[in-house]
């Protein structure tokens, strides 16, 4: 049973650093760049990698995800040829934790147990499954039982019953999404952040990462201040989206996380 993401965060937490969770969509721009961009990612900077599993219908992504996923199924992208990037990117790198992030209809089709004992395999470490809400986590037992990590989402309509059933059964961090929205708008109210950011880890000490509307080292740091981790996704997948070739993806994918990481460290330090 893999503890990568609890590591991860105890590590930051004792060196007083926020962490930084990059967002890619699986074999975009190029399949075949996918681990080598993910590599980069991880020397750039990140903390934790969330990888996009492409769907067709992403309801919970705006546009530039929307698009990225469109392209990564028109090149068959799907969960057997992910689960190959995530085993061959463990073979250099055992610590980086790894989050399937994507829709539940995939893994349905693929089979949960089947999908379970073979992300395991692979090194995953979670999975944030956006349409299987707390009251319906048994669905994916399974994949808990194999030790993988079920990410919540909370969001600022999220109700009291619920949160409290999140709070009891979240593992590794709990995911903030920062308004009601989709990926990639800009709508930050960092007060109201902050707010919502002590509410949710009232009466417990699970992380929490904030996502969407975090755009480049100025948001992600004005974020930090009350999260644990920021998460930063359309605006990594708009710069990996003008790469050619793999080359200038993996340097994309370095050029864009580098001065983010650097002005969290520099925040953190000030």
């Amino acid at each position: 049973m893999s503890e990568r993401i609890e590591q991860r965060f105890a590590d930051l937490r004792k060196r007083g650093r926020k962490g930084l969770v990059p967002f890619m969509t699986a074999g975009d721009p190029l399949p075949e760049a996918t681990v080598a961009i993910m590599r980069a990612l991880a020397d750039a900077g990140a903390d934790l990698i969330e990888l996009g599993m492409p769907y067709s219908d992403p309801v919970a992504d705006g546009p530039t995800i929307q698009h990225s996923s469109e392209r990564a199924i028109a090149r068959g992208v799907g969960i057997e040829r992910i689960l190959g990037w995530v085993a061959e990117f463990r073979e250099t790198d055992a610590t980086t934790p790894i989050v399937l992030m994507g829709y539940l209809n995939p893994i349905e089709i693929y089979g949960y147990a089947r999908f379970a004992e073979q992300a395991r395999a692979a090194g995953v470490d979670g999975v944030l499954i956006v349409d299987v809400p707390v009251e319906e986590s048994a669905s994916i037992e399974p994949l808990r039982e194999a030790g993988i990590r079920q990410i919540f989402l909370v969001a600022p309509t999220t109700t009291e019953v619920r949160l409290a059933a999140i709070r009891r059964q979240a593992r590794g961090f709990v995911y903030y999404v920062s308004f009601a929205g989709i990926t990639g708008a800009s709508q930050l109210d960092p007060a109201d952040v902050r707010r919502r950011v002590d509410h949710i880890k009232q009466g417990g000490d699970i992380p929490v990462a904030v996502g969407f509307g975090v755009r480049d080292a100025a948001t992600a740091v004005t974020i930090s201040e009350s999260a644990d981790a920021v998460v930063i996704g359309s605006a990594l997948v708009a710069s990996l989206a003008e790469a050619s070739d793999a080359e200038s993806a993996v340097s994309a994918a370095r050029d864009f996380l580098v001065p983010i990481r650097k002005a969290l460290d520099a925040a953190a330090a000030a």
